[in-house]
């Protein structure tokens, strides 16, 4: 039973995050093609054609594969001036940059390094939790810790590198883990290597 459940939630990780980006696309596309037609509404009053919707969906998939070919040739002039407006918005700024991060650190942007999966103690000594890290300053790194069963809620912690166990799970492993409770352990010799809480603690 409990290997089927390790399998179930393995499944169901792989496929929110294999739909989840294909889902925001098209939201984001649905969502600006009904503007479009929102605008061709209020100029015109109506449109009959049924092909206007789909050929409005089409215009926008197309602009959106023109920006990104505009971005892999370096050349999309506008986007970068419009980027340059956003950063010197104070709080919209800081926003726009630490989202544009985020996305880049998942995305595999980042140094491999960025992406390594910890165990840290916390709340105490003795009680061990996965983490992220997504930082190092030093000799102390910026761990994320996720909270079960929803890893994208959680908080972020600046610990010394000496308080750090590493893991040989991927990013998708720990995530797996902190979404199935615990269930789906892909590294359980991994247990092993973590500290024991002192006798005099």
């Amino acid at each position: 039973m409990k290997a089927k459940l390790q399998q179930f939630f393995g499944y169901f990780l792989i496929g929110v995050l294999g739909l989840l980006p294909i889902v925001i696309i098209f939201q984001i596309v649905i969502y600006i093609e009904v503007l479009l037609g929102d605008f061709l509404v209020n100029i015109w009053g109506r449109y009959e054609n049924p092909w206007v919707p789909v050929l409005l969906f089409a215009l926008v998939v197309a602009f959106f594969a023109y920006i990104g070919y505009l971005l892999k040739q370096d050349k999309a002039y506008l986007l970068y001036f419009v980027e340059k407006i956003i950063h010197r918005i104070p709080l919209l700024g800081t926003i726009y940059r630490v989202s544009k991060k985020i996305l880049g650190l998942f995305r595999g942007d980042e140094e491999n390094r960025l992406r390594e999966v910890v165990y840290i103690e916390y709340p105490k000594d003795g009680l061990w939790v996965p983490a992220y890290i997504t930082n190092r300053m030093g000799d102390h790194v910026v761990v994320y810790v996720p909270t079960s069963p929803n890893p994208t809620s959680g908080f972020t912690l600046i610990v010394h590198e000496s308080k750090v166990v590493h893991s040989d799970m991927s990013i998708e492993q720990a995530s797996s883990f902190v979404i199935s409770l615990g269930v789906d352990m892909p590294k359980p010799d991994e247990a092993g290597r973590l500290i024991p809480p002192r006798a005099d603690a």
